[in-house]
């Protein structure tokens, strides 16, 4: 390959591949040079760290891995919020037991990476605002504070999509499980709102 044609969705592609052979302990800027057929300073060009290239994976990969939240469509509030929610904790679930290994990867970038995991998260219980204060607009939900719901009921499923609990996703039990919380949370929503 070129450097003159080499793109920064190349280099995060590359970069993607490499952790995958080699770990985040080991894979290096060079190896990603190497596995793309240019020079190490090709890649600095666009990514002006290591860390920043470790971050930009992140951040594509988590962008990816929830893509589908962004386009649950409308409708009522509550079935909205079910199906974000479902959404996310099937993402989740499908990186982890589908690719073991790049999961666990991607957990040790995710943990280097504080301010690419805040945005995300910000993100994330925007989209859940969103649901929520559509709803409390058209009486299907109570709050005084769409964005504080939002963020309570982010925390409230951590079990469905915190990483930290990725072992427990395998579990027989774990759907219904996921489903009672999510009946809580939304009669919880539900229960005050106007007629």
């Amino acid at each position: 390959m070129s450097d003159g044609v080499l793109t920064r969705e190349q280099i995060l592609a590359a970069a993607q591949d490499v952790l995958r052979r080699y770990g985040p302990a080991k894979a290096t800027v060079v190896d990603v040079a190497r596995a793309l057929g240019v020079s190490h300073g090709s890649v600095y060009r666009h990514f002006p760290s290591k860390a920043a290239l470790r971050e930009a994976v992140t951040h594509q990969w988590l962008e990816q891995s929830h893509a589908a939240l962004a386009v649950i469509p409308d409708g009522p509030a509550p079935v909205r919020l079910r199906a974000w929610l479902s959404a996310l904790f099937t993402a989740k679930r499908k990186k982890v037991l589908d690719d073991p290994e790049l999961f666990a990867t991607y957990t040790v970038l995710v943990g280097e990476s504080s301010t690419v995991i805040a945005a995300h998260i910000d993100e994330l219980v925007g989209q859940l605002e969103e649901i929520v204060a559509a709803g409390v607009e058209r009486g299907e939900l109570a709050t005084a504070d769409a964005r504080s719901a939002a963020r309570a009921v982010f925390d409230a499923t951590a079990r469905f999509h915190d990483p930290a609990h990725a072992a427990e996703w395998s579990d027989p039990a774990i759907d219904a499980q996921f489903e009672a919380v999510c009946d809580l949370l939304i009669s919880g929503l539900v229960r005050h709102a106007r007629p």
